[in-house]
């Protein structure tokens, strides 16, 4: 099950590729990353290259930890790096897991980049991983981010005060909502029918 973490994952379609979070894409995510917009949400301050290169450290560390795979999203119809998410909290003998820590650089917004994203996540965890269930957090006042989750089909499942501490160290509230397996192929009909016929899953 941990050997999960030590694949070299590459999802795409042909709006995004997914792939796995590297030192060379710093300069890149240097170009998007320094907004205010993204990181009052992500638990960290990335205000200067000092604050993007020890986050970049700790995502990567995450995953040498078997914590979370970390993923960098390229828009291909730009050919360019818009944002990152990642799988995380992955419980494998429930079958579960949550896709999160995801942000984009403002250009990327309200685009396709999102759905396209969160398609090959989705389809992974439920065709590959053969899970039973993804989650997703987000912070109560991220109105931006519910509504997204909303639009993939999810469902609100509950409040969660004072879930996680932000980077001012302040307590903050989560909503949570998830997608189970049953209702997937019904989702790939409906809410993501443009993304029918996209590349398998690219593994060593």
């Amino acid at each position: 099950m941990n050997a999960f973490f030590d694949r070299e994952i590459i999802l795409e379609n042909k709006f995004v590729k997914l792939v796995p979070l590297s030192e060379q894409y710093t300069y890149a995510l240097r170009t998007i990353i320094f907004d205010k917009e993204i990181t009052q949400y992500t638990g960290n301050h990335i205000v200067d290259d000092h604050d993007l290169e020890k986050y970049i450290r700790s995502a990567l560390a995450n995953r040498q930890e078997k914590q979370t795979y970390p993923f960098i999203v390229i828009d291909k119809l730009t050919s360019q790096v818009a944002g990152m998410t990642r799988f995380g909290n992955i419980i494998f003998h429930n079958k579960r897991l949550e896709i999160g820590w995801t942000w984009y650089g403002k250009p990327f917004r309200g685009t396709h980049v999102n759905l396209a994203a969160k398609f090959e996540l989705l389809r992974f965890a439920f065709e590959e991983m053969m899970f039973n269930r993804v989650q997703f957090s987000v912070d109560a006042d991220n109105l931006r981010s519910q509504k997204a989750v909303l639009k993939l089909g999810a469902t609100q499942e509950g409040y969660f005060r004072s879930n996680y501490v932000d980077a001012s160290g302040n307590c903050r509230d989560d909503i949570y909502y998830s997608i189970i397996r049953s209702e997937w192929l019904v989702l790939q009909r409906t809410v993501f029918s443009q993304f029918n016929n996209r590349p398998a899953a690219q593994q060593p």
